[in-house]
């Protein structure tokens, strides 16, 4: 940003520090239509991260971001490309063997870890600019980036239709291993939620978020058994929620639902212990556990939490020891008082499955029509005499 640059956005109304969604929106909103293209277009990073702003300045805001730091990150890698011979033939021990040669392992030494982490990088960032080029084909509609960041694991915030004006708005929070590199599984589990919700809306519009905008644990084992992750990134994501409503346009809200996979259910028990989640409905997806023991502890209105456990899931058993409530009680049990939903697909990672019901039924939740889930009958407390 130049000198000039700065000087200017210095003498206009600054944003609020630390500013709360609702003190955000406020500031925006007095800014002129000049003064608002000035901040976008200088600093672009600070208005894309403001939670509050409406959805359209938010994405052009971190579309600049998104592109400049595209740019550079392909250059940084196009110069330090790894040498052209990889591997070289030895003799040992009378036998040919296949070894490093000694400029792949130079190299290796002194770029390979900056290598990887670009290129894994510029993976997620191809899979974002896939889905902006994505919109109008079959009905998709258009994207939104409302977060984003390179840096270390990376954020992005990726929205398939408007939020600020949608009737229906589905939030979904990745679990373990969720990073920029690997977001487009992420990007298109959403992407099937909207197609199918589109279609059960009856007119109305559907607005389907994928929010990774917290640090995802790296591995199952070393990392997700602790909490911290969850509990560091709760704030993030009820401040998230709470711009959809400081940003909303018209008076009537939004139905909003969170939709939470894996230790993403982890961290949006999380943000409802520590404050207020601010969503209408909540599916739970192959949880954990939630760190509370009632589904009532999940700031929503009685009725509305909603859990999914496939044949073979492994996690919500395993899990319930670190992250379970009093008693290591997770959603999956009768206890904890929520919806059990019928669930036809089977291990952790299926619950999006364009071609089972358990699709459909996150569907119907999202559009307010969650009387038609089928669920599971209630255990037989008589079971074990029969």
């Amino acid at each position: 940003m130049s000198a000039a640059g700065g000087e200017y956005l210095n003498s206009l109304p600054q944003p609020p520090k630390d500013g709360s969604p609702e003190e955000n929106a406020k500031w925006w909103k007095k800014l002129s239509a000049e003064e608002q293209a000035a901040w976008v277009s200088l600093r672009p990073g600070m208005v894309g991260g403001l939670d509050g702003l409406p959805a359209t300045v938010r994405d052009e805001a971190n579309r600049i971001m998104f592109d400049t730091t595209r740019g550079k990150m392909q250059m940084e890698l196009n110069s330090i490309q790894p040498p052209g011979d990889k591997w070289t033939w030895i003799v040992a021990g009378g036998y040919p063997a296949k070894v490093y040669t000694d400029e792949w392992i130079e190299w290796n030494n002194k770029h390979g870890d900056r290598y990887e982490q670009l290129d894994r990088s510029l993976d997620g960032m191809k899979a974002i600019q896939n889905r902006f080029d994505a919109t109008g084909k079959n009905g998709l509609p258009e994207a939104y980036l409302l977060g984003f960041s390179a840096e270390n694991d990376g954020r992005a915030i990726v929205a398939n239709g408007n939020p600020d004006t949608a009737d229906h708005t589905a939030v979904y929070v990745p679990g373990t291993e969720s990073d920029l590199g690997g977001i487009e599984g992420n990007i298109n589990r959403m992407v099937d939620v909207w197609r199918k919700a589109n279609d059960e809306a009856d007119g109305g519009s559907v607005s389907t978020i994928t929010w990774l905008g917290y640090d995802a644990p790296d591995t199952v084992h070393k990392d997700a058994p602790f909490e911290h992750y969850a509990y560091d990134g709760a704030p993030a994501f009820r401040n998230f929620m709470d711009g959809l409503d400081a940003s909303r346009v018209g008076d009537a809200p939004s139905h909003t639902t969170v939709i939470a996979h894996s230790y993403g259910t982890t961290l949006v028990g999380a943000a409802a212990e520590t404050g207020r989640l601010d969503a209408d409905d909540v599916i739970l997806a192959g949880s954990p556990g939630v760190k509370v023991s009632s589904a009532d502890e999940l700031d929503v209105p009685k009725g509305h939490v909603w859990n999914a456990e496939a044949d073979g899931d492994v996690v919500p058993d395993i899990g319930r020891w670190g992250h379970g409530g009093d008693g290591f009680i997770i959603p999956s049990d009768p206890g904890f008082g929520a919806n059990q939903m019928t669930v036809d697909s089977e291990g952790h990672s299926d619950y999006w499955d364009e071609n089972k019901q358990i699709l459909e039924n996150q569907a119907l939740i999202v559009v307010g029509k969650g009387d038609e889930v089928p669920l599971k009958p209630p255990p037989d407390p008589w079971a074990h005499v029969k």
